[in-house]
């Protein structure tokens, strides 16, 4: 606009000269109105290239601002998520002797958790007595593997999540940010299947003690009926404890 100001400005000083008589002696050698239309001329030429250049400066800074949010997130915790879930996983898949399988379950509970038979010898009940003892056992071990290991996981749920949202604060861009949200919510994820894993173990030993208990009062009836049969009364026997 200042450019434009001194243009016209200059324009009507040479209009004044123009209109300023001169002795008829006199050479023109310079016309005014001419030179006054190149000068115009010249700025609309001179504030297009202006107006161009300030359009090529906005176009690439939207490329610049493209490319930022087009840039990758430089960290990722997928490799770490994968790892502790994949330990949590291992763990659920050692379970002792009654483990998480369908077709193990059934088994177990039309034997060793079936309802005691009149039939079965003495010895035959105090081997299924010890077999779920043992099973009950086992399965509050396994609960507390299961639970030590998610506690393990704790620490490197943290790590990482201090390292995503350090990464999503300083992101240069939106994919790098939505990139930083996802693997946030792959670590909820994460944390997420470590508490079903917890609660799926602690469900299971108390499954187990419940199951126990159960048939071992079927099982006392069972030996108490037999204790208070007629016919057969109590006999001595030479027991031996404390091995």
């Amino acid at each position: 606009m200042s450019l434009l100001r001194r243009v016209l400005t200059a324009g009507a000083l040479a209009a004044i000269l123009a209109g300023t008589p001169k002795p008829a002696s006199a050479l023109i050698v310079f016309d005014p109105s001419n030179y006054v239309q190149n000068v115009l001329t010249a700025a609309r030429a001179l504030q297009q290239i202006n107006n161009q250049i300030t359009s090529l400066q906005n176009q690439a800074q939207m490329l610049i601002n493209e490319g930022k949010n087009l840039a990758t997130l430089p960290f990722s915790s997928l490799q770490q998520l994968e790892q502790s879930i994949l330990r949590t996983q291992q763990l659920l898949g050692q379970a002792q002797r009654i483990a998480y399988d369908i077709q193990q379950i059934d088994r177990a509970f039309s034997t060793t958790y079936a309802p005691v038979s009149s039939s079965s010898p003495g010895q035959a009940l105090v081997a299924s007595a010890q077999a779920r003892w043992q099973n009950a056992l086992v399965g509050l071990q396994d609960a507390m593997r299961v639970q030590a290991t998610v506690v393990g996981n704790l620490d490197t749920s943290r790590t990482q999540m201090s390292a995503l949202v350090t990464a999503s604060q300083s992101a240069t861009g939106a994919l790098q940010a939505n990139q930083a949200g996802n693997q946030l919510l792959g670590l909820q994820a994460q944390q997420l299947a470590d508490l079903t894993a917890v609660v799926a173990a602690q469900g299971r030993a108390q499954s187990l003690e419940f199951a126990q208990r159960a048939v071992a009062q079927d099982q006392g009836r069972e030996q108490l009926r037999r204790f208070l049969m007629p016919g057969q009364g109590y006999q001595a026997a030479t027991v031996q404890m404390f091995h």
